[in-house]
Parts: C-alpha cells; sequence; structure tokens
C-alpha cells in the first residue's frame, strides 16, 4: 500500500521506480471507488493515471508548471497533490472542484473547466519565466479529450513555433472526447499512431519538436521520455497514447456512457438503474422533437460543437446522420457554420451549452445577427447546472445576447413550451432564433402533445392577482409558482410568464405597469442584463415610476454543488422568493 502514505509529490518521489504500477492500480481504485458514489468524470480521469504519475515523478511539481486541459482529466492529480483526504467531497457544495483551480492548490497552474486553453497559458508562463530570468524551468501542459482540435489551441501552438520558450505539449490522445473525436486532424493522429510517428509531422513544421508514439500506461516508458524532455529546451510535443477509462472494462467499452456515469458498481461497472418514472430530462424533450422535425422538414440540419450525446442529437443523429454535424471543440465554426447552411436555404439548428457559446460571441454577432441570418440558436444548460460549477453554469446568455439587434430571445417555462418554440421557430425562418433551456428534468410527463405555434413576442397570465405582479421567464417559474402557494394572501400575487426576453410583451407590460402596485422578477440568469433589466429599462424609457425588484444571480461567481443548494445559496429557491415578495418595502 503505498497511497495511503502519499500527501504531496514528494512523498511520490520516495517510492522505487518499480512499484510504481501498483501505485497506479492503487489510485485507479480509488477514483473507481469515491466515483461510483459520488458520480464525477470518470473515463478521462483513469486514462492518465500512469501519465499522472510520471509527470509527478520526473518534473517538480509545483515550482515546474503543470496544466490539465481538459481539466476532468485532473482526479489522480488532485489525489496525489495533497487532496486525497477531500477527494471524496469532489464537485460537492463546499467540497474541492471537479477542475484545476488555482486557489485550490498550488499545484493548479491555471484553472481549466473549458478546453483548450492550456497552451496559450502555458506559453505565457514559460515566456514570462524567460523574462524574470529562469529560461529553465519547465512548463507542461496535458492537452487531451479531443482538445487539441480547437481553435485557440492551434492559435497557440502558431504562436508558440515562433518562440524560444521552454514548454512541453503532452498531447494525450484518446480519440475520444465525450464522443468520438471527428475531424482531419483525428485521421491524422491515427496515421500517425499506425506509423509510429514520423520524423516530418504537422508539428515540426510549425516548428514545434515532435517526439512519439509513446504508451501512456507504461510507466517505464513515460518516465524515460520525460527524464530525456525535461532537459532539452525549447516547444516541445510529446504524442502518447491512452485509453480513456481504462482499468474498469465497462468504462473502456462504453467510453460515451461512462465519461461521467450516475452512480455505478464498483466491481461490475453496472450503473444503477434510473426511476423510470421520472419526467424526461430537458436535453430528451429537445433531441426526440427535433428528431420529429426534421422527420417532417428535410430542410432541418443540426449542429453540435463536440456535444452530440450531451445535447440529446443522437435521436436525430442515428435517424438522419447526413443532416447531423459535430464539427468538434469549435463553437465559433459551428455558429458560422450554421450561418453558411442558412444561406442556402437550409433550417439550422445550432446546439450549443450556454458556457461554451460564450467562445462564439464574436460570430453571433457578426456572421449571424449582423447580417440578419436565420440560425436557430439552441442554449443548453442555461441556469444553474450543479456539480460542474462556475465554469460551466449557464448565466450569462440572457445578458450577453440581449443587446444584439434582430436576435428573437426565447425561454421556455416548462417542456412544452420547449416543443413547441423549437416547432414555431422552424417556421419563422427569416431571423435569428434563440432557445434557451435548462439542464435536468422538466416537471412533465405528457409533453409530447400536438405542436402549436407560439405567437412571437407574447407573454402568458399563468395566475391573477389584485396588488402584485411577478414576471418570470424560463423554468425558474416552478420556483415562483411555489412561491407564491406560501404566502399568506396568494390572491394578491399575479404571475407572468414572459417567456421572450425579446422582443418584449410590450402591450402587457404597459398594462401590468398600470395596474399593478410592485413589480417583481424572477429569472435563473445574471440580475445585471437580463429580464430585471430589460423590464427597468421598459419602465423608464415610458415614464413608469412603480416599485421593482430584480431577482436573480447576483453579481459573483456561483460555486459548484447540487441546483437546489446554490438556488438556497443564493435566495432562488421557492422559499427565499416566498420570503423577498412578501417584503413589500422595496
Amino acid at each position: 500500500m503505498f497511497l495511503a502514505d502519499i500527501n504531496s509529490p514528494d512523498d511520490l518521489r520516495k517510492i522505487p521506480k518499480e512499484e510504481l504500477p501498483s501505485l497506479a492500480r492503487e489510485v485507479r481504485e480509488f477514483i473507481i471507488d469515491v466515483v461510483s458514489e459520488k458520480g464525477g468524470h470518470l473515463g478521462a480521469s483513469l486514462g492518465v493515471v500512469e501519465l499522472t504519475i510520471a509527470l509527478h515523478y520526473v518534473f517538480n511539481t509545483p515550482d515546474d508548471k503543470l496544466v490539465w486541459d481538459v481539466g476532468h482529466q485532473a482526479y489522480a492529480h488532485k489525489i496525489l497533490t495533497n487532496r486525497k483526504k477531500q477527494f471524496h467531497t469532489n464537485r460537492e457544495f463546499g467540497g474541492i472542484s471537479g477542475f484545476p483551480k488555482i486557489d485550490e492548490s498550488p499545484y493548479d497552474a491555471f484553472g481549466t473547466g473549458h478546453s483548450s486553453t492550456s497552451i496559450s497559458a502555458i506559453l505565457g508562463m514559460a515566456i514570462a519565466s524567460t523574462l524574470k530570468g529562469n529560461p529553465h524551468r519547465n512548463h507542461i501542459t496535458v492537452i487531451g479529450d479531443a482538445s487539441i482540435v480547437s481553435g485557440m489551441a492551434f492559435e497557440a501552438m502558431n504562436h508558440a513555433g515562433t518562440t524560444q520558450a521552454n514548454v512541453l505539449i503532452i498531447l494525450n490522445d484518446n480519440a475520444i472526447g465525450i464522443d468520438p473525436s471527428v475531424g482531419a486532424l483525428k485521421d491524422y493522429l491515427a496515421k500517425m499512431k499506425s506509423e509510429k510517428g514520423k520524423n516530418e509531422t504537422f508539428f515540426n513544421n510549425l516548428n514545434i519538436k515532435y517526439k512519439g508514439v509513446i504508451d501512456g500506461h507504461n510507466l517505464t516508458e513515460l518516465i524515460d521520455a520525460f527524464e530525456i524532455l525535461k532537459n532539452e529546451q525549447g516547444v516541445k510535443l510529446l504524442h502518447v497514447i491512452t485509453t480513456k477509462g481504462k482499468g474498469l472494462e465497462k468504462a473502456e467499452k462504453e467510453q460515451i456512457t461512462y465519461h461521467a456515469p450516475r452512480r455505478f458498481d464498483k466491481i461490475t461497472g453496472e450503473q444503477l438503474s434510473e426511476d423510470s418514472s421520472l419526467p424526461a430530462k430537458y436535453q430528451d424533450v429537445f433531441g426526440l422533437t427535433i428528431n420529429e422535425l426534421a422527420q417532417q422538414n428535410q430542410k432541418i440540419v443540426a449542429i453540435t460543437p463536440a456535444m452530440p450525446s450531451g445535447s440529446s442529437l443522437t435521436f436525430m443523429q442515428k435517424s438522419f446522420p447526413e443532416r447531423v454535424f459535430d464539427v468538434g471543440i469549435a463553437e465559433q465554426h459551428a455558429v458560422t457554420f450554421s450561418a453558411g447552411l442558412a444561406l442556402e436555404g437550409f433550417i439550422p439548428f445550432c446546439v450549443i451549452y450556454s458556457t461554451f457559446l460564450q467562445r462564439a460571441y464574436d460570430q453571433v454577432i457578426h456572421d449571424v445577427a449582423l447580417q440578419n441570418i436565420p440560425v436557430i440558436i439552441c442554449i443548453d444548460r442555461a441556469g444553474l447546472v450543479g456539480e460542474d460549477g462556475p465554469t460551466h453554469h449557464g448565466v450569462f446568455d440572457m445578458a450577453f445576447l440581449r443587446p444584439i439587434p434582430n436576435l428573437v430571445i426565447a425561454s421556455p417555462r416548462n417542456a412544452s413550451q420547449l416543443r413547441n418554440l423549437l416547432y414555431t421557430a422552424q417556421l419563422s425562418v427569416n431571423f435569428p432564433f434563440v432557445i434557451r433551456y435548462p439542464r435536468g428534468r422538466c416537471n412533465e410527463m405528457d409533453w409530447q402533445q400536438s405542436f402549436q405555434k407560439i405567437e412571437i413576442g407574447t407573454a402568458e397570465q399563468l395566475k391573477e392577482g389584485s396588488k402584485y405582479a411577478v414576471l418570470s421567464i424560463g423554468s425558474i417559474s416552478d420556483n415562483v409558482t411555489k412561491a407564491i402557494h406560501l404566502l399568506k394572501n396568494p390572491e394578491d400575487y399575479a404571475h407572468f410568464d414572459i417567456r421572450f426576453l425579446k422582443p418584449l410583451d410590450e402591450s402587457l407590460l404597459h398594462t401590468i405597469f398600470a395596474t399593478y402596485k410592485i413589480i417583481f422578477t424572477v429569472e435563473e440568469g445574471s440580475e445585471k442584463g437580463g429580464l430585471g433589466s430589460a423590464i427597468a429599462e421598459f419602465a423608464s424609457k415610458n415614464g413608469y415610476n412603480k416599485p421593482l425588484k430584480i431577482i436573480g444571480i447576483p453579481d459573483q461567481f456561483i460555486p459548484h454543488g447540487s441546483v437546489n443548494e446554490l438556488q438556497k445559496m443564493i435566495a432562488l429557491d421557492h422559499i427565499s422568493i416566498s420570503e423577498i415578495l412578501n417584503n413589500k418595502d422595496i
């Protein structure tokens, strides 16, 4: 037993090299034990256990800088860097993060909740070391899970090849991100693997010294390679082959499912069954609906940046494989590619997680909205997403999209409305249409009803009331309904589902401001710039001075934890909302 005595890489380096495979088995068992009970990103971290051990064994971390990209492959790294005792709190409220985080450990040189940022960051650190008179310090990035295909990684390599920085790029090649890797670079790397590397490579032509291909599960081979490379100056790339899910048979065979599985039996690997009586997930509502619409309309196509399974596009992918385009980790390309399809008469549904759409902001403005091109942007994971934390919460999209001209922006409160908005969007093919919806389960069992077109820019009154108006947008409507039921005088409160952030239902808003004493707005998005701001602007423009209380995500980054815990923390749970509604002192 070695793991029990390891609290830092200093302890790791005391173990004889020939005993390290035993440590690797212990680390894998530890990860499986915890993740089987707690959940988390399993496959990627199992695939880099030997790589992690070898890196910390050879390099003088944390003085030598080590960045993990993508960050969900860093569980073994956390365990070996003084977070073993806290690892059972991984992704829990108040516990350690599921991703590298600068303020969590000096061994986490850079936060990497998104992908493809590591080469830029490590190059900056390496050049800084040179400027400070320490050009021989080692700077290492492990870039894996297909994240090297992103444009930012190419931009960084293009720059790195013009420098004398001391950088080691480790290409963790496992041929899969969450879904199987796609694209010409994937085919090129596969050819290099079959040829066991070659003298002249794409990387050499960028002035990056290519080394490889080596077995990422052979500790002796890894350590020998690192011992050579740590004394070799310049920009280098080591091509390492690993197996995602290594050490758990089920995870090796079903790599997509075991990227981040639900609770499972740690011996057999079998996932524990889910309650079949639960309503559908919003992702499946989207996926089944777009597949149904695609059967009716041959012009419908779907585009995703490496998230077909996460976005439930697999239904349509199975039915119409030639009409679903996985473009890899390339959100910018996904949006502009969709614009090109739209200009040629197709109806593109571009499906991107809210937090990842941030990387394509310029393309939404210049390549879609400015030219008024009818792309349907489906924003998955809008709002709080839970355990993945601040890098994945989709809380800014309403605020950053609302100022953009020509966009229609809608946020359904339930699955039926999501289904009908998707139907409406493909009928309204003259302008860009944005639909945002949350992660997780809806609250309806019978959402698969006949399609109904929704009039764009219309809100809906859900409850009558005599004194106060509560305006909500999106699925937070459920919490508002529950909050009003808790009030002593619920008959005083009217509840409106605004539904369209843009254009607003101004006719209804005039009625609301003329009728009610106090107006409350509730949104699971940034309270700065979202629905509340839009209503405040409307009131100011039209000379209304009624009291207005904006309830939303406060001006801070929200940590990780369950959605219920986080809503309670920021006063968006139904009890907190009820208390705010009951306080008329605004």
